[in-house]
């Protein structure tokens, strides 16, 4: 069993088209988004291939296999076009033998901790919105970022996170592995 995870698309159908591309060659079946789907956000420029109407096209196919997570560029908007939930603040999950604490990371991240209560037994915080890949551990926890999608800030790639049983890989869109946990 893998999942996908990655954030950060903001509207870019062409780098939409290639996370889906790796899902397919990675054969992976579950696909969990960290927010900012559609909307480039004020700070932001435009990213290449911008074409939120494109992204909904090619998400709403998998609606079964998506989790996201609701990131502060999505809009209730973003909810009437898209078929699959988008959860508000955080979620939590178990995936491949892990439990993960989700959110999009405007609230909770390696800076603003969320609390051993609200974490509810994760031992992974999973998140997005700085476009930074990350992998770093605080007080037992595993702090995760995948970078972004379509924006890459500081230098770092468009990427993802696949998670298996076995272990963690930060891959670029083409699937080269970029840095991993075992």
């Amino acid at each position: 069993m893998a999942v996908l995870i990655a954030s950060d698309i903001h509207g870019s159908a062409l780098y939409c088209e290639q996370l889906l591309d790796l899902m397919k060659k990675e054969k992976i079946g579950d696909l969990i988004l960290l927010g900012d789907i559609l909307y480039h956000g004020p700070r932001n420029d435009l990213p290449e291939g911008y074409a939120p109407k494109k992204v909904v096209a090619m998400l709403n196919p998998l609606k079964d296999h998506i989790l996201c997570i609701q990131g502060n560029c999505d809009a209730e908007v973003d909810q009437m076009v898209l078929d699959f939930p988008i959860i508000g603040g955080f979620q939590i999950k178990n995936f491949c033998g892990r439990r993960l604490f989700l959110t999009h990371g405007h609230h909770y991240n390696i800076e603003e901790k969320p609390d051993r209560d609200l974490l509810d037994g994760a031992d992974y915080v999973i998140y997005g919105h700085t476009h930074i890949p990350l992998k770093k551990q605080a007080d037992g926890i595993w702090y995760l970022n995948p970078g972004s999608v379509s924006i890459p800030k500081e230098g770092s790639q468009r990427g993802c996170i696949k998670m298996t049983e076995n272990e963690i890989q930060w891959l670029d869109l083409d699937g080269n592995v970029l840095d991993q946990i075992e």
